[in-house]
């Protein structure tokens, strides 16, 4: 018999869990990572002089084209993985990749333990915290790795002669950045709730209400 199990503790994991996947998966397909300098189009298709910036991902990019009326250009620069901008970077979004995986089996194990909190004998609770490790230490790495990055061509280009390894130039750093950042930090936090919902699922206060005879169970 299936007993669905709800208490604050494993609720609250699984909804840090999904929003963690999500926030790394969002990051990654951001062109959002890097502001470029200030530049102005071409004065005969912008005759007010807008500046804008463009901005640049691990594999994207958004730019203003000269002959674009209607705004800019966002997409993928690298069509295969070999023209992503650097060694550095394709390092990085092969971390992010591993780790966007492991969030969404830890997300999709985190609604599962509302149902069974073990298969075959083995807790599901206790193979979530090597997967939210593995995760946050791929995340870790590719984060690190993301700035050594810089001195590329490509980020040059947006950023001015001057930007190198761990130095931006005339850049700054856009919103996926942060967003994967808080997403580590939440891996993290995934990782202690993950054995508080398992002892909150395990509790006295279950099993009486198990052996009542209730299938829905919500507990504070």
């Amino acid at each position: 018999m299936c007993h669905v199990i709800v208490t604050c503790r494993s609720m609250l994991w699984t909804l840090l869990s999904i929003v963690a996947a999500f926030s790394e998966l969002i990051a990654f397909m951001s062109t959002d990572w890097l502001l470029g300098f200030p530049r102005t189009p071409d004065a005969v298709f912008s005759p007010h002089g807008e500046t804008y910036r463009p901005t640049l991902g691990i594999y994207g990019r958004c730019i203003r084209l000269p002959h674009l009326r209607r705004g800019v250009l966002c997409g993928p620069y690298a069509v295969h993985f070999t023209e992503i901008a650097s060694g550095f970077w394709q390092a990085t979004s092969i971390f992010l990749a591993a780790a966007i995986l492991l969030l969404s089996a830890v997300a999709f194990i985190s609604v599962f333990t509302m149902c069974f909190q073990s298969i075959m004998k083995k807790s599901l609770f206790s193979r979530s915290p090597v997967c939210i490790s593995a995760a946050g230490l791929f995340l870790i790495l590719g984060l690190m790795l993301y700035p050594a990055g810089w001195g590329s061509d490509k980020v040059q280009g947006y950023c001015g002669p001057d930007a190198s390894a761990y130095q931006l130039g005339l850049c700054s750093m856009g919103w996926a950045f942060y967003t994967a950042l808080g997403g580590t930090v939440l891996t993290f936090i995934c990782a202690v709730f993950s054995a508080q919902a398992e002892i909150a699922t395990s509790s006295d206060k279950v099993q009486e209400e198990i052996e009542e005879g209730k299938s829905l169970i919500c507990l504070l």
